[in-house]
Order: C-alpha cells, then structure tokens, then sequence
C-alpha cells in the first residue's frame, strides 16, 4: 500500500469520525428530556392552534364537549350517591 492509499485512508477514516460524532450528538440531544418535553409540547399545541395562531375549532369543541359531559357524569354520580 502507497502512502497516498494510506493518506486517502486515514482521511476517509477521519471524515466517518466525525460524521458518526455528529450523529451521536444529535441523538444525544433528541434524548434530552427538556427536548422530548418540548416536543410534545408542540405537538399538543399544533393540535389545537394551526400555523397562524387561530385556534382549531374542530379539535377543541370534541375535547370541551368531552370534559364537559364528564364534569356532568359525576355531578350526577355524586347526587344521585347522597
């Protein structure tokens, strides 16, 4: 093996380093509990507010009309109990 074979080698070697390091880095991040959090923070957020900051009426009306009808169930549950 030439020493340009082996230069050519040992800076193919280098440039896999540094593209796995920077995988790693990134996955370290993505793992990152505050990350993971914001995450989901954003997704909830984007099912109820759309791009312009309106909010999504169609997804927020089954939700309240849920909460609401459970509220009502154990209203009802608690005086008919007494």
């Amino acid at each position: 093996m030439s020493q340009t074979d082996t230069d050519a080698l040992v800076e193919e070697i280098e440039q896999i380093r540094l593209r796995l390091a920077g995988t790693v880095d990134e996955l370290v991040e993505r793992a990152h509990p505050k990350a993971i959090a914001a995450r989901a923070v954003d997704n909830l957020k984007a099912k109820f507010v759309d791009e312009t900051g309106s909010p999504r009426m169609e997804t927020i009306v089954p939700v309240v009309a849920g909460v609401a009808a459970v509220v009502a169930g154990m209203v009802l549950i608690r005086r008919l109990t007494r």
